[in-house]
């Protein structure tokens, strides 16, 4: 299930939405060489989160393979900068596709529900708790953690509570047939979430050490449940919350 629309209008021009889009963007075609083998390997080594190096429960030289005879060797000493640089990178053009679409989809609306700087901190603070829960979750390994959409998550939850009964409009693929349909973004958003605490349980079930990063997903949900109303302009919220688009046809806009 794929959301591309929601019913709520935008107020003002996202301008820090529009530039986190375009920091990870940059990163990922200038740090990243557009996913260049070795630039790809090199980012998300240096770059990117490993519980390990942070908790200091990794042995410093222990090595994770990344293919085409490359490996990324834990450091000495606590890397605490990979909190916030995994946040700009990404794994592959999909990953960096799909978590930007999420994020211009609702980011856009929680922006207008406070100031441009709240949402700054706000985004990062998300960033921050997503990252937290994957450490927690698996604190000795060595795995790095890349992407946007811990913190991202953080922005679907302050959704949850902000808009739950707005209009999403979503697309499931049938083989080449795409079946449209809407959906209140309060159970698109819960159903997303029961797959992120499925993928979870499921990792640590079965012994997983890669893919996607179920738990950082949870940690930032939460995250941006717990902030939301903290970083809430109240008449911002108001104004905006009445705004919606005029539908049109069955699918709106």
């Amino acid at each position: 299930m794929f959301p591309y629309h929601d019913e709520n209008k935008t107020q003002r021009t996202p301008v820090i939405t529009i530039g986190l889009i375009a920091a990870n963007a940059l990163m990922w075609l200038l740090v990243q060489g557009a996913g260049s083998a070795y630039a790809l390997a090199a980012s998300v080594c240096d770059l990117g989160l490993i519980p390990g190096e942070v908790t200091g429960l990794a042995e410093p030289g222990s090595g994770f393979e990344m293919g085409d005879g490359l490996a990324c060797l834990v450091d000495a000493g606590p890397q605490w900068h990979t909190i916030l640089s995994s946040m700009f990178l990404h794994g592959s053009w999909m990953h960096l596709i799909g978590n930007m679409w999420f994020l211009w989809l609702f980011g856009n609306n929680i922006e207008d529900s406070m100031t441009r700087g709240r949402f700054l901190v706000f985004y990062l603070l998300c960033g921050l708790g997503a990252a937290a829960a994957q450490v927690l979750a698996d604190p000795a390994s060595i795995i790095p953690m890349v992407g946007a959409s811990g913190a991202i998550s953080g922005v679907m939850g302050a959704y949850l509570l902000l808009f739950p009964k707005v209009k999403v409009w979503c697309i499931v693929p049938l083989g080449f047939i795409p079946l449209r349909f809407t959906l209140p973004a309060w159970s698109m958003l819960l159903y997303w979430l029961g797959l992120q605490v499925l993928g979870g349980f499921g990792d640590v079930s079965d012994g997983a050490g890669g893919g996607v990063a179920f738990w950082a997903h949870v940690g930032g949900f939460a995250a941006g449940l717990a902030l939301i109303r903290l970083f809430t302009k109240e008449k911002r919220y108001e104004e905006h919350k009445y705004s919606y688009w005029e539908p049109r046809g069955r699918h709106g806009r």
